[in-house]
C-alpha cells in the first residue's frame, strides 16, 4: 500500500505542467508548436532561453517535492526501504510529467523531472550527473545524447552503490529498486526513440542557450 500511495504522490506533484502552464500565461499550447513535447528544450526553442529554465527549475522542483514528502511521511516507519518508497515517488512524479490525465496524457519526456530524482535520492548521483549531462551538452550540443547517458549513468551507479550497502536495505528492496529504475530508463528511452534514430542519422538538432552560440555556429 505504501508504494502506491508514494506513486499517487509523485503523480499529482507531476500533474503540475510546467511547460503548458507558461505556454498558456503566453496565449500559446506549447505542445502545438516546436517537437509537440512539453518540455523544457522545446519551450527554450520556442519561447526563448529563460523559459526554458523557468520550465526546467518548475519541473526539478516537483520531483523533489514528491520525494521530500515521502521522505518526511514514512522514513520513521519504512528506514529500511525508503530509497525504495523514494524511487516510486519520483516515478509518480515522471509519470505524471509524462502522462498527465487532463492533458489526455500528452506530456513531456521526464527528464527535467529525472533531474530532481538525481538532485534529491542520494548526493552521490548529483556529481556524476552533473558531468555527463554538462559534459555532453556543452561539447555536443545534444540535449537528448546528454539526458540518455544520465540515465543510463544513474541506472549503473544505482546497482553499484546499492551492491555496495550506500542504501542500508535488504537485497529484495534493492532488487525491486533497480527493476523501478530500469523502467524509467526503459521509459526514457522509448520517448526517445526518435532522437535515437536522428542521433544515428546525424540529424538531430542542437540546442544553444544564446543567440550568439547560435551565431558562432551558423554564421546567422
Amino acid at each position: 500500500m505504501e508504494r502506491i500511495i508514494c506513486l499517487l504522490i509523485g503523480y499529482v506533484f507531476g500533474l503540475f505542467q510546467t511547460a503548458y502552464i507558461y505556454g498558456k500565461l503566453h496565449g500559446i499550447d506549447i505542445r502545438n508548436y516546436g517537437s509537440g513535447n512539453a518540455g523544457t528544450t522545446n519551450t527554450m526553442r520556442v519561447l526563448g532561453t529563460k523559459a526554458g529554465l523557468i520550465v526546467l527549475f518548475g519541473d526539478i522542483i516537483k520531483c523533489i517535492l514528491a520525494i521530500v514528502v515521502t521522505g518526511f511521511l514514512f522514513n520513521d516507519n519504512y528506514p529500511d526501504m525508503i530509497y525504495l518508497l523514494k524511487i516510486y515517488a519520483a516515478a509518480g512524479a515522471i509519470l505524471g510529467h509524462n502522462f498527465p490525465f487532463y492533458l489526455h496524457f500528452k506530456g513531456g519526456k521526464g527528464i527535467a523531472a529525472t533531474a530532481g530524482l538525481i538532485l534529491a535520492f542520494h548526493p552521490y548521483f548529483i556529481p556524476v550527473g552533473v558531468v555527463l549531462f554538462f559534459g555532453t551538452f556543452f561539447t555536443t550540443h545534444y540535449v537528448s545524447l546528454g539526458s540518455l547517458l544520465v540515465y543510463a549513468g544513474f541506472m549503473i551507479e544505482l546497482v553499484v552503490l546499492g551492491q555496495l550497502g550506500i542504501f542500508n536495505m535488504g537485497q529484495e528492496h534493492l532488487i525491486e529498486m533497480y527493476i523501478v529504475a530500469a523502467l524509467l530508463t526503459v521509459m526514457a528511452y522509448y520517448k526517445h526513440r526518435e532522437n535515437i534514430i536522428r542521433l544515428i542519422k546525424g540529424e538531430e538538432r542542437k540546442t544553444y542557450l544564446t543567440h550568439k552560440e547560435k551565431q558562432e555556429r551558423y554564421g546567422e
